[in-house]
C-alpha cells in the first residue's frame, strides 16, 4: 500500500479527557443566548471525563453488569444514610445527565425517553441541593443544575454530535489523552 492508500486518522491532543470536555462544552456555551455559569460547564466536564471509565456508568449486581435502573435508586435513596444518599444522588443526576446529554440517541426506540430521565436528573440534583446547600462556591447549586438541566444537556449533545461527526467513535479515529509525567 503506498503512503496516499492508507486510511487517515484523526488525532485530537488534550492533557486530559476533562479538559477536552471542558474546552469543547465552553466552545458551545459561548454562542448561547444565555450562556450556562463556568462552574455549571466545569462540572458537566466531570461528569464527562467520570464516565469516560465505561465501569461508571453500569453497575455489578451479584457478579453481573448491567445498566442502572435509576428511578429504583431514586426512590431508595430516601432510606439511606446521608453519605449514602449524597453519593447515590449524585450518581443518578450525572448518570442522566450524560445520558440525556451525551447519549440521548441511544434512546431512540426505547420505552422510556428523554423527558423521563430529565426529571429523574432533575429531581436527584434539587434533593441533593437538601444535603449539599453549596458547591463551588455557589450557593443552591444543584439547585441551578437542577433548574437548568435542559439547557445543559442541549449543550453536552452538541457536543456529542460534534464528536461523533468528526469521526472519534470509529476505529479510523482516535481520541488520544496525552498526560503529563512528573519528572
Amino acid at each position: 500500500m503506498s503512503g496516499s492508500d492508507q486510511p487517515t486518522k484523526d488525532f485530537v491532543f488534550e492533557h486530559s479527557l476533562q479538559a477536552y470536555f471542558y474546552t469543547q462544552l465552553q466552545e458551545f456555551n459561548e454562542k448561547s443566548l444565555e450562556p450556562l455559569p463556568n462552574e455549571t460547564i466545569y462540572y458537566s466536564s466531570l461528569v464527562m471525563d467520570k464516565f469516560g471509565d465505561a465501569g461508571k456508568y453500569f453497575e455489578t449486581i451479584e457478579g453481573r453488569v448491567r445498566d442502572k435502573v435509576l428511578g429504583i435508586k431514586l426512590l431508595e435513596s430516601s432510606g439511606m444514610t446521608r453519605q449514602e444518599k449524597k453519593r447515590t444522588l449524585k450518581d443518578i443526576g450525572d448518570t442522566a445527565l450524560l445520558i440525556c446529554g451525551f447519549f440521548s440517541d441511544s434512546l431512540n426506540k426505547k420505552i422510556l425517553d428523554t423527558r423521563y430521565y430529565q426529571e429523574l436528573g432533575q429531581t436527584a440534583y434539587r434533593h441533593l441541593n437538601s444535603e449539599v446547600p453549596s458547591a463551588y462556591d455557589v450557593p443552591s447549586f444543584f439547585n441551578q443544575l437542577s433548574s437548568r438541566f435542559d439547557q445543559l444537556t442541549t449543550v453536552m449533545s452538541l457536543v456529542s454530535e460534534k464528536t461523533l461527526s468528526q469521526g472519534l467513535d470509529s476505529d479510523s479515529a482516535y481520541l488520544i489523552v496525552a498526560k503529563k509525567f512528573a519528572g
